[in-house]
């Protein structure tokens, strides 16, 4: 069998290298934070790179147990008390592009919109803003990193906006986002940033790939699912959780008879 490839660990009988570090010094020295970023970029990050991922992954834990990935969780652990790596598992499978991914979207169309920029002649960011806005509109499909079912008002994003901006990671994909917030309110539909969209703008500034849109949001909730599956064991009973169902089909009716 042809060996699998990466660069990501090396482990043998006595040593685990993380991209070239040893497990054991990064434990002595680093934090999760720092491995994290490690990990998927493949370098430590600085001072201000750590700061600013801790507090996205902070911002991302757990938004009660109503967000789809907490409520699929609990639902799985309502009803199978002897898997809880099932129950997470469903959790981390309820987060797509509608819940918890919108990340990536964002991230891709920030780049997509600054790359556009750039070769035209060097356009600015809120015209870039404006126009993606623009075909968004046109064509009908919702924007990702903006607006919210719950908050009118995310107050997660400007905390972390002024961490990066702290931290002197902020640019070009904080002012696209802001800009797209702005196009969206001039055109008469107030659509605030929401977490997706700060996330995206920070991770973009820091030099991740949109992937990680999705990467960083289910590393940073898979800490929520955890404990939202342990409150569902210890305090709820077994199959607690009946959802409210309302029959709209057919009425009763018989099947025809058959000829014998």
């Amino acid at each position: 069998m042809t060996p699998w490839r990466t660069a990501i660990v090396d482990a043998d009988e006595t040593h685990i290298r993380v991209r070239g570090y040893d497990v054991t010094d990064l434990m002595r020295q680093a934090g999760f934070v720092d491995t994290v970023f490690l990990l998927h970029r493949g370098r430590l990050a600085t001072a201000a790179e750590k700061r600013v991922l801790d507090a996205v992954l902070v911002a991302v834990a757990d938004h009660g147990p109503g967000a789809p990935s907490c409520a699929a969780a609990r639902l799985a652990a309502s009803g199978n008390r002897q898997s809880i790596s099932a129950a997470i598992a469903a959790g981390v499978l309820a987060i797509g592009d509608e819940h918890g991914g919108a990340g990536e979207a964002c991230m891709t169309l920030i780049a997509a919109s600054l790359a556009g920029a750039a070769a035209d002649n060097g356009a600015d960011i809120d015209a870039a803003a404006a126009r993606a806005f623009a075909q968004a509109r046109a064509s009908r499909t919702r924007i990702p990193g903006l607006g919210h079912r719950v908050h009118t008002v995310d107050p997660r994003v400007s905390v972390l906006f002024e961490l990066a901006a702290d931290a002197g990671v902020a640019g070009a994909g904080i002012r696209f986002v802001r800009a797209l917030e702005a196009a969206a309110t001039a055109a008469g539909k107030p659509l605030p940033i929401n977490i997706d969209g700060a996330l995206a703008a920070v991770l973009h500034d820091m030099g991740f790939p949109p992937t990680a849109g999705k990467f960083i949001f289910i590393i940073g909730r898979v800490a929520g699912l955890t404990a939202e599956v342990a409150e569902e064991l210890t305090r709820e009973k077994a199959m607690r959780i009946r959802i409210p169902v309302e029959y709209d089909g057919e009425a009763p009716r018989a099947l025809p008879k058959t000829k014998d």
